[in-house]
């Protein structure tokens, strides 16, 4: 997806630049959280997630065509084959798909509240598997961004919380996001195949992300044959349908898993994660527009509690 540094930082100190990389793929993935459920009934999930990265992948085929052009080049792509088998599996394959399949049976406020848990998977599987430390700054910055996704999602008014109930799609989301904590330390701390070392030197961010892609979609569109056999649904034409393919095909993929990694590779993956807990702020805030409602008090107060989240996590 970039050019990654081997042993990027968990915590890197913020800066106009990081804030603006670190800011697009919340925004971008909002919309995706809105535009997914209101394909549900149009698009299955699965055949969704397999055509948002077949176009992804086409449109990525001019920009990244170095990683494929020559027989030597293919043979590069075959000895990491395992590497970005996961890799793809994990950020293309398995975490889009887990969403949309947790957007029919799981509400939206409860979607987005397992996803503001982000930042603890990021600093569970740290330790865990990297041995990285946690610092009691990551989790007060944790602790504090989840305050401020927990005010968004309930308004202010802490009696909706109490009101959740879990559903299949919540668990199911629970699955996605520690998908999406493990592709992101693959990014930052890459097995010794994908290490910056060991590349071609021919893989920009464009290949990084093609041949990412590639095995992605190998593994996107063996569930949606497995969803049509299983499950079969036609999928309902038309030009909305058709534009919230085009959008989710270049923004919540390309752009946003372009800046996705810049931040994760700057920044390191725990701080990439107080910034993902913007998402659902990004999402309330799109509703809002979308129903005509004035923002509130309390979406003022969910942005403090994130931002000094991030502000304390980023402090040396």
């Amino acid at each position: 997806m970039l050019e990654l540094r081997d042993g990027a930082s968990d915590v890197s100190t913020l800066n106009p630049r990081l804030i603006a990389i670190l800011l697009l793929p919340p925004l971008m993935w909002a919309g995706n959280a809105v535009v997914g459920r209101a394909m549900v009934g149009s698009v299955s999930p699965a055949m969704l997630n397999f055509l948002r990265w077949a176009i992804a992948l086409a449109i990525l085929l001019p920009l990244g065509w170095q990683a494929v052009s020559s027989a030597s080049a293919r043979a590069q792509i075959r000895a990491r084959w395992p590497a970005l088998a996961l890799l793809g599996l994990l950020g293309v394959g398995s975490y889009n798909l887990l969403l949309y399949i947790a957007l029919v049976t799981s509400s939206p406020v409860n979607v987005t509240l397992i996803a503001a848990s982000l930042p603890l998977f990021m600093l569970g599987i740290g330790v865990v598997f990297y041995r990285a430390p946690v610092t009691a700054k990551a989790l007060i910055g944790a602790l504090l961004s989840m305050a401020g996704v927990l005010v968004v999602m309930s308004r202010g008014d802490a009696a909706q919380l109490a009101a959740l109930r879990l559903v299949p799609g919540d668990l199911l989301m629970l699955l996605a996001v520690a998908c999406w904590a493990a592709y992101s330390w693959m990014l930052a701390r890459p097995p010794p195949s994908l290490a910056i070392a060991q590349r071609p030197s021919s893989w920009g961010w464009a290949e990084f992300l093609l041949v990412q892609t590639l095995f992605g979609v190998l593994w996107a569109g063996a569930a949606a044959t497995t969803e049509a056999v299983v499950a079969p649904s036609a999928i309902a034409w038309s030009p909305a349908v058709i534009l919230a393919l085009l959008y989710i095909a270049v923004g919540p993929s390309l752009v946003a898993y372009r800046c996705w990694g810049l931040g994760v590779a700057e920044g390191g993956p725990a701080m990439a994660g107080f910034f993902a807990n913007l998402t659902p702020v990004f999402a309330a805030i799109l509703q809002t527009v979308l129903i005509g409602e004035a923002p509130r008090a309390f979406h003022a107060l969910a942005f403090t509690l994130i931002v000094a989240g991030i502000a304390v996590s980023s402090r040396r």
